[in-house]
């Protein structure tokens, strides 16, 4: 009987093996699935689904057999990898049963053949490429997130310190925290002076989130991988993008409106509406030169019916999207003005910014890990599947900088007080 059962097994990998080759080929010539590829995909998953249920009935007739019976030999093509993300999600989902427990031999080797196992409940690093993906869809899906200057982390690694110029100043004798050149006659004594460095540290922290899957879903391979990469890539984007907007720096990364290099431009005196043009042309003039070709406008859109008032004598300084300007996006001062849900609301601080994010300094360790369990939410029908992503964030800058002549400081990152002057 378990010459019987191997040879059933050989052929349902066969046909797993040609499932993975049409997969393949639409892959490598960079096309979607054709309708041809689709039907016979839906054949050999079904021929797929009665193998498995002859060597189940199989198996529980005969003795133990010394592999799992759903051990399989990956694709020569793809030798230890997953043809899927829903395939590698339910490979763990099977990995994580308290009884009947079947380990992919796969899972054992999806962090570049290292053979790194998440020492938890049914967990396992997500496969390179996947992992990959995934990052990429969460960036995709955040608005902040993509415009930051970013820095991947070694393996060895948990954070990162940079050297950073320490200065605030423009004023002779500061910049470059103490660089001065001097204008002097022959044979004079030349003066020296030396710059001031301070030290960013930037240290990973653990953003994790968890998602649901009922046992239907886990049934279907696709399905799952659409809901679970839809769901896990929205949520992060969107807490990633609320960091750098809001973050504490405390178990997060520090976000623009809390750090020290925000420049705060208060509001008109009895001002009575949330926005003025006298804000916006105060805010543009806080904004440092070399940051307005990157800066961009982030409001919470409460505030957009007030931008259609803003006029500098008749002229508006805020164009719609579209119409006369031709852009895909509205403008404002010339610069792409973005709804922000991170934003605060509206006549709070943070309602209204100007930020170049290319000041912003995000770090990452590459890899995002998952694993799941059936215990969470076993009375419901459902498993929970937990990713973890390790990053930190804060700005390239620590304080506004004074400028070489005039009073009024500047920065790459710019708001409006809260409340009423």
């Amino acid at each position: 009987m378990k010459q019987s059962i191997t040879n059933f097994i050989a052929k349902r990998d066969e046909l797993k093996k040609q499932a993975s080759t049409i997969l393949d080929l639409a892959e490598k010539e960079e096309r979607p699935l054709t309708a041809e590829d689709k039907e016979k995909l839906d054949g050999l998953k079904e021929q797929i689904a009665n193998w498995d249920t002859t060597i189940k009935e199989f198996a529980d007739m005969s003795e133990p057999v010394t592999e799992p019976v759903n051990k399989t030999d990956a694709p020569k093509n793809t030798v230890g990898k997953f043809a899927s993300f829903g395939e590698q999600l339910k490979a763990v989902y099977n990995a994580a049963q308290p009884t009947e427990k079947v380990i992919d031999t796969r899972l054992l080797n999806t962090a570049s053949g290292a053979s790194e196992v998440v020492p938890t409940d049914g967990g396992f690093l997500v496969q390179t490429d996947f992992s990959d993906e995934l990052l990429k869809v969460v960036y995709e899906t955040g608005i902040l997130a993509p415009r930051c200057r970013k820095i991947p982390i070694s393996s060895g690694a948990n954070g990162i310190k940079i050297n950073a110029v320490d200065s605030n100043s423009r004023a002779n004798g500061a910049r470059w925290g103490g660089i001065q050149a001097y204008w002097i006659g022959e044979a004079d004594e030349i003066t020296a002076t030396k710059p001031k460095f301070r030290q960013m540290e930037l240290n990973l922290q653990k953003l994790t989130g968890a998602c649901y899957a009922t046992d239907e879903l886990l049934q279907d391979a696709a399905a799952l991988e659409s809901v679970i990469m839809q769901a896990f890539s929205e949520e992060f984007g969107f807490k990633l993008d609320d960091a750098i907007v809001n973050g504490s720096g405390t178990g997060e990364p520090l976000g623009i409106l809390e750090s020290s290099a925000m420049a705060i431009v208060p509001k008109e005196t009895a001002q009575d509406v949330p926005l003025v043009t006298d804000n916006i042309t105060k805010m543009w003039a806080r904004c440092w030169g070399r940051s307005r070709q990157n800066a961009v406008w982030f409001i919470n859109q409460e505030l957009e019916p007030y931008l259609y008032t803003l006029k500098i004598g008749d002229t508006p300084i805020y164009v719609p999207a579209g119409g006369l300007s031709a852009q895909p996006f509205a403008t404002l001062m010339g610069r792409p003005i973005i709804p922000l849900e991170q934003c605060a609301a509206k006549g709070a601080k943070g309602d209204i910014v100007l930020a170049d994010l290319s000041q912003y300094l995000l770090i990452d360790k590459g890899g995002i890990q998952n694993a799941s369990s059936i215990h969470v939410r076993f009375l419901y029908d459902e498993s929970v599947f937990r990713f973890i992503y390790r990053v930190d964030g804060q700005p390239v800058w620590n304080a506004p900088l004074t400028p070489f002549k005039g009073a009024d400081t500047l920065s790459p990152f710019v708001t409006l007080a809260g409340g009423r002057s």
